[in-house]
């Protein structure tokens, strides 16, 4: 491998990088790749935990900040529909300035919601600077695509489920951390004291810029690539994962953000009782997304996939019962088991991506490292888009939870809806990914390319 400097990049580049090449990859690829991955980690993980720092800022305001229920929502779905939406200048940001660079960026721009949040967060507070501050903090949502990106391109085809599988899961995790940080201000100094959660971060956001800064690297091959960003967008499977993405990964991070609001709402829990249960089922999810990639790697993408948003209908209609009959054990049994099978189902569904864009190259004709080159290039630019419509599926939850609770008190209506959605994610998944054509074998480049999509 070659490693050279160039001055007018300003950093560490890396301008030889062939991890299919497997004597590469043993020598040095290896190395430098799971390097990049653990400062990637640390990154993305803070950045979640800023992006979700309005799910639990909201267990802080009491009667006293004069608002109700729909409110908070609306607060977690601006942070969330922002996430959602800079996730793709952030991917774009990658190619532009380099994945080690841009990693140092992202990390100092999440200073901007936490020390905003600090200043304004008591009593008396416009719920215009309130919804203000909120947007700010979706500087980290987009953190995930631009993480995503940059390790997409630094592992082979072979390890990719694995490796973007324990890189969004060690992101994830920042939604339950910062909900434990939460528990222990709210246990110890009470729900009065939001500013010591906020001040706790500022000096961990420094130490990930610093660690990314001296420690990660740029890869020179995936510099620049805008026409891959408009190749991945024309084509339909960037659209259809980005849809099944809404499924696991909109309801990991919409469950997330309204779990602790859900139980005050609904339950009737106090500000430390939800604290004290909204980190399990994130925890969980985030816990067992690299185990989704592994079984993806071993088992086929889809196959994980399609039995992940089966059982997350199974568990949805559990957490339906439990609503009716108002039993809050059997509704944290099924809450909880949602969460983990979106995690299930987040780390099968990004490891089908490369395995698409691969099989769609082999199916036209290319092979070997031409073949692997497109499938990098062209999955690392869909994985933006993918990321930023999936994360609106968290929006979109956060919503018809607020017209659900603003309708009725009770989020019944808003789970039976999800349900029906993960029905319509079973039919595609199956439908386009899994189903094998029936009766005598078909040609052209349309049939050759179904048996290598079943594969993924």
């Amino acid at each position: 491998m070659t490693r050279t400097t160039a001055p007018r990049k300003g950093g560490r580049w890396i301008e030889r990088w062939d991890p299919e090449d497997e004597v590469f990859w043993r020598e040095t690829g290896e190395r430098v790749a799971r390097r990049n991955l653990l400062y990637s980690v640390l990154s993305e993980h803070i950045g979640f935990s800023v992006w979700s720092l309005w799910s639990v800022m909201v267990l802080f305001m009491g009667p006293a900040y004069g608002i109700d229920p729909a409110g908070k929502f609306f607060l977690i779905a601006t942070a969330t529909a922002v996430g959602a939406l800079v996730r793709i200048p952030y991917t774009f940001a990658v190619a532009r300035f380099g994945g080690r660079n841009w990693t140092v960026v992202s990390a100092l721009l999440l200073l901007a919601p936490t020390v905003a949040a600090l200043m304004v967060m008591e009593p008396g507070t416009s719920y215009g600077t309130f919804l203000a501050v909120a947007a700010l903090t979706g500087v980290g949502g987009g953190n995930f695509a631009s993480s995503m990106t940059n390790i997409n391109a630094f592992f082979p085809l072979r390890k990719k489920g694995w490796a973007l599988g324990l890189n969004a899961g060690g992101g994830n995790i920042g939604v339950p951390v910062v909900q434990l940080a939460a528990l222990l201000v709210i246990g110890t100094a009470g729900a009065g004291h939001p500013r010591l959660l906020l001040a706790a971060y500022v000096p961990l956001i420094v130490t990930a810029a610093a660690l990314a800064l001296v420690r990660m690297d740029n890869l020179a091959p995936v510099r620049g690539d805008v026409g891959a960003v408009r190749d991945a967008a024309r084509d339909p499977h960037t659209w259809i994962m980005a849809f099944l993405y809404i499924g696991s990964f909109g309801s990991f991070i919409g469950y997330g953000f309204a779990f602790g609001l859900v139980l005050q709402t609904q339950f009737g829990r106090t500000p430390l009782q939800a604290a004290s249960l909204t980190f399990i089922g994130p925890l969980l999810g985030s816990l067992v997304r690299p185990v989704g990639g592994a079984l993806a790697d071993r088992l086929g993408g889809a196959r994980i996939t399609l039995a992940a948003f089966v059982a997350m209908a199974l568990a949805t209609s559990v957490v339906i019962l439990a609503s009716v009959r108002e039993s809050l054990p059997v509704f944290l049994v099924g809450f909880v088991a949602l969460f983990a099978l979106s995690g299930l189902g987040n780390g099968s569904t990004y490891k089908m991506i490369p395995g698409i864009f691969q099989a769609k190259a082999l199916a036209q004709g290319l092979g070997g490292e031409e073949a692997a080159a497109r499938g990098r290039r062209l999955s690392g630019a869909s994985m933006g888009l993918i990321g930023a419509v999936g994360a609106l599926g968290g929006l979109g939850i956060n919503l018809v939870f607020r017209e659900a609770f603003s309708r009725s008190g009770s989020g019944t209506a808003a789970f039976v809806t999800f349900l029906g959605f993960y029905a319509v994610c079973c039919a595609v998944t199956w439908a386009v990914y899994l189903r094998r054509p029936a009766g005598a074998p078909a040609t052209g480049p349309q049939a050759a390319a179904k048996p290598q999509l079943t594969s993924v």
